[in-house]
């Protein structure tokens, strides 16, 4: 069946018939002019600051879409830092001494994050890779050990990346027909726990904070279904966010803080969402 048999029988020509008309006109002033192009071909066009509503449309649409099409019901999401080396590895990020040695030293959640994500995926093979499917933030660090653990065990796994400053190519392990890039943090966010049934959040900086808090204000307000929120390395969460002081001092309920399970093991992890879904 051909993409357009796919879509539907219509009378009027399809959107990628008229872009490759669009390719054979004779070469003339006009037909280079930039206005000539078709809108949503036209790069120059479709990056205008007014276009913006569009493009984060778009953002949220194709990963969707193709997600659906693969059949993807759930997802347990990995987050933590990208700093952090696989164990025996370089402590490439580390500025200092004592840097090197804590990054070293926390490597173990590197090892960690493979196993949990080896345990998710042999669940996922049960429902032919449609639910507990892993998903990272498809970079180095926990985002690696994360998809690595799924290709150990040969299951596909999900990258969603996002343009930086700096480099940050997507890790050699993520499933490249589930590798996504975007623009928006909102909208990459979002695709995080869409269909998430688990978040499992490793040691890492502010940008595995902002995404942790992410997940656990939605749950907290009620905008998310109560999902297993579990933070790996008790000793490394207990002094870096102290959610006892923010419910003694009024700014979070007493009881908030039970939203999160605290791990040090990918068996313990796993055991908590076995329990939790009655697998």
């Amino acid at each position: 069946m051909t993409p357009m048999e796919k879509a539907g029988w219509t009378p009027l020509p399809h959107s990628d018939e008229d872009l490759e008309r669009s390719k054979s006109v004779p070469d003339t002033p006009q037909t280079r002019a930039e206005t000539y192009r078709l809108a949503w071909n036209d790069p120059d066009f479709m990056t205008r600051r007014e276009l913006r509503a569009v493009r984060l449309q778009l953002e949220l649409l194709k990963p969707e879409m193709i997600l659906a099409e693969r059949g993807i019901r759930s997802t347990v999401i990995l987050f933590g830092g990208a700093r952090l080396p696989e164990p025996g590895g370089e402590a490439w990020a580390a500025k200092n001494e004592t840097q090197r040695k804590n990054l070293e030293a926390n490597s173990k959640y590197y090892e960690e994050a493979r196993k949990f994500a080896r345990l998710c995926s042999q669940q996922s093979a049960t429902s032919y890779y449609r639910e507990y499917v892993v998903a990272t933030g498809g970079g180095p660090g926990v985002m690696e050990a994360g998809n690595r653990g799924a290709d150990d065990v040969g299951a596909p796994s999900i990258g969603l990346n996002i343009v930086l400053p700096h480099e940050q190519a997507p890790n050699a392990y993520v499933t490249p027909e589930l590798c996504f890039n975007f623009h928006y943090f909102a909208i990459r966010k979002m695709h995080f726990v869409m269909r998430a049934k688990a978040v499992a959040v490793f040691p890492g900086g502010f940008g595995t904070m902002d995404e942790f808090f992410e997940a656990l204000t939605l749950i907290q307000t009620g905008r998310m279904e109560r999902v297993p929120v579990i933070l790996f390395g008790k000793a490394f969460w207990q002094r870096a966010i102290d959610l006892d002081f923010l419910a003694e001092q009024g700014t979070i309920s007493p009881g908030d803080q039970d939203i999160i399970d605290f791990v040090d093991t990918a068996e313990e992890a796993w055991d908590i969402i076995r329990r939790f879904y009655t697998l």
